[in-house]
């Protein structure tokens, strides 16, 4: 999996995790319940539009606020492929990682893109296309072994497949 591409749902600044997942759904653990919750206080009809693949597009400090782990958990699995911003919040940025859950730093494309456009990323490359617009964005590419995170499902995998290798 090298690649996500999918319908863009574009925010703004400084999307707080409480509103990616609002305290009062945390009773849950299960990820497909936390997924038909995610994003209700800013986008009421998000969960009834995202389809496996989207992309959510926003700009400075994505993910800010709490620790909260449930968020990047909650959008992965509501089917969010891919999340750009011009900046993430370092908590944000760590707990996606830890999941294997991909999260792109790349101003221009932040700016440029708008909700609904047809978007496609490579893991590899670092590309950014915006098939609606023509516009070509680039970011940093994955390193090889994020994009293994990525590929396996998260960090946890990851490690415990290196050391099913490795046994």
């Amino acid at each position: 999996m090298n690649n996500a591409h999918g319908a863009v749902f574009k925010y703004g600044d400084n999307v707080d995790t409480d509103v990616i997942i609002p305290a009062r759904y945390l009773n849950s653990f299960d990820a497909k319940e936390l997924a038909s919750h995610a994003m209700v206080d800013i986008d009421p009809t998000f969960t009834k539009r995202v389809k496996e693949g989207d992309i959510i597009v926003a700009r400075k400090n994505f993910g800010c606020g709490s620790s909260r782990e449930h968020a990047p958990l909650a959008l992965k699995s509501a089917g969010v492929a891919c999340v750009i911003a011009d900046s993430f919040a370092r908590i944000f940025y760590r707990n996606a990682i830890n999941i294997g859950f991909a999260i792109m730093e790349c101003p221009e494309a932040a700016a440029a893109i708008n909700d609904g456009d047809e978007v496609k990323v490579d893991y590899t490359t670092g590309t950014i296309t915006d098939v609606t617009t023509g516009q070509t964005f680039q970011a940093q590419p994955f390193p090889e072994f994020m994009q293994k995170i990525i590929n396996v499902g998260g960090l946890v995998n990851y490690v415990n497949g290196k050391k099913s290798v490795n046994e």
